[in-house]
């Protein structure tokens, strides 16, 4: 499938082959390969080199953050945008939201207990002088929610939604 985007406001004509495992950007050929860590994290394989990389909705576009840099992805053509995304599914059972890197709570938008929608902020974590919300998964009930001025490691469990 071949699609118009803009990274950082720089246009890039990407084409990608899933089944192939393969992406031209510009007409340069790469190799590869994702694997979903958790929702929004990334373990992305680009011709050999490893990458983490977390995916955040944002207004019509994506939040691409990798090694310490931010990416902001419009899609210009919003109808292949809008199809491959009506048909994904929400994460079902129990899910817990864990820390992507080290940093600090620094607002808690949700309350154990409360029910959720897939989607709605959980709690804001500031971390290399960036912050990020962390959303739900699925819509649901918080069962647990870390509080705010917390510290929290890489991989911390910050919230659990049922």
């Amino acid at each position: 499938m071949k699609t118009e985007i803009q990274i950082n406001r720089s246009g890039r004509s990407v084409e990608y082959d899933l089944q192939r495992m393969e992406v031209a950007i510009d007409g340069r050929r790469i190799v590869v390969d994702a694997v979903v860590i958790s929702p929004g994290v990334y373990s992305v394989l680009l011709n050999g080199r490893s990458f983490e990389v977390t995916l955040e909705k944002v207004g019509d576009g994506l939040l691409a953050r990798t090694a310490g840099r931010e990416y902001q992805v419009e899609i210009l053509d919003p109808r292949s945008w809008r199809r491959a995304r009506a048909g994904s599914l929400e994460l079902e059972g129990r899910q817990q939201i864990a820390a992507p890197m080290p940093g600090k709570i620094v607002r808690v938008l949700a309350a154990a207990g409360e029910k959720v929608e897939a989607g709605q902020g959980l709690l804001v974590v500031e971390a290399m002088k960036m912050q990020n919300e962390m959303r739900s998964p699925k819509s649901g009930t918080v069962e647990r929610i870390a509080r705010e001025g917390k510290t929290v490691t890489a991989g911390e469990i910050l919230a659990v939604v049922t």
